[in-house]
């Protein structure tokens, strides 16, 4: 029976001349437009500092990148593996490392060396957040020139300085397409395989054909999910083919695994689905069902980091994105893409879309109302 419904489906996609194409041009036009187009301010950079040297002016400079109010000390760790580590977590997006013998150096004229680690999946963060940093050490250098005149002057013959070695992990050249592509990706599977037919069920409302669908014998399941069904090839076509435009346009690959990918992949079309037949259930016209889907692909879009770090946003603003699953999604993408990870990484990741699929199906096919 279901192999009828999908054929009808299909039938009635292409019918329509103009969604086929605009289906496989609108990723194409994504792909190629968007990741030129975007920016963002940095806030609430998470920070580790590593001080080596436990002294007077070590100490002083890590209170004094600690009131700066781009960053957030999250951490002290003991040792640059350590906070490695808590980059690679994610609880961390820059590691300042202060040497041993910082306040000898600078006392004896010679010029000490920090280095400055940044987490660049986001490379605009990593480069704006290292560009803050090298700015605040090169402040207190000048302060400390200004509190100590009479200092020794350094083998070079110049007035002693504070050097800084910078490293951009997981993303070195700080392209910012790295960070966007992936997110897009997202975007239009959620497009394609949560409003698209969700838009179709209420389209069939309003011209009367799902009267005879209720009518008949069809299980109210059966007819769900031959209503998704074709969509969920569609997205998944689309999304192969997105994959092969971001290597031919920009020769990005993911670190980690395809198969990583389509397994979350298929978690969250079954999610956003979901959510978009509770709409299609509750609409009674495109129009109401236009308006309410276009409400909520803002938001969603908006509080799931697809434009600014979510660490940015005021607390209240990142409860929110908890209730999101374009966020757990983005997530993996960029994971997978720049990291490398893996399941094991992404078991959060993993629980919440398995939560958003039992939660919007199981309220999907309890307020769809069949009537015989």
């Amino acid at each position: 029976m279901i192999k009828y419904l999908m054929e009808k489906e299909f039938k009635q996609l292409l019918r329509n001349a103009f969604l086929p194409r605009l289906i496989f041009i609108f990723p194409c036009m994504i792909m190629i437009l968007m990741p030129w187009a975007a920016n963002m301010e940095i806030h609430n950079i998470y920070l580790n500092i590593i001080d080596n040297d436990h002294s007077t002016l070590s100490q002083r400079l890590v209170d004094k990148i600690a009131a700066s109010t781009y960053f957030r000390l999250t951490d002290l760790p003991d040792s640059y593996a350590v906070g490695l580590q808590a980059v690679e977590a994610g609880t961390a997006d820059i590691i300042l490392e202060i040497p041993r013998g910082f306040e000898k150096d600078w006392t004896n004229g010679s010029s000490p060396q920090v280095l400055i680690a940044a987490n660049a999946v986001n490379g605009t963060k990593g480069g704006l957040g290292s560009s803050y940093l090298v700015q605040i050490i090169r402040d207190y250098a000048a302060q400390l020139r200004a509190e100590q005149p009479a200092v020794l002057p350094s083998a070079s013959g110049g007035v002693p300085s504070i050097q800084i070695s910078s490293q951009n992990l997981f993303n070195p050249y700080l392209n910012y397409k790295l960070f966007m592509i992936p997110a897009l990706m997202v975007m239009l599977l959620t497009m394609l395989c949560g409003f698209l037919p969700a838009l179709n069920i209420v389209s069939e409302k309003e011209v009367g054909t799902i009267e005879q669908i209720n009518v008949t014998p069809v299980p109210k399941f059966t007819f769900i999910l031959a209503k998704l069904l074709p969509y969920w090839i569609i997205g998944f076509l689309v999304l192969t083919i997105c994959f092969g435009l971001a290597w031919l346009l920009y020769g990005i690959l993911p670190v980690g695994r395809f198969g990583v990918i389509y397994v979350f992949a298929i978690l969250f079309v079954l999610a956003i689905s979901g959510m978009g037949l509770v709409i299609s259930n509750y609409s009674t016209t495109m129009q109401q069902a236009m308006f309410v889907m276009w409400f909520c692909m803002l938001i969603l879009i908006l509080m799931s980091g697809l434009f600014t770090p979510i660490s940015s946003m005021p607390e209240w603003g990142q409860l929110i994105t908890y209730f999101n699953p374009l966020k757990y999604f983005m997530q993996v993408m960029r994971m997978v893409y720049l990291k490398g990870s893996g399941f094991a990484d992404l078991f959060s990741q993993l629980l919440a879309l398995l939560a958003f699929v039992l939660f919007f199906n199981s309220w999907a096919i309890l307020s769809y109302k069949k009537n015989t």
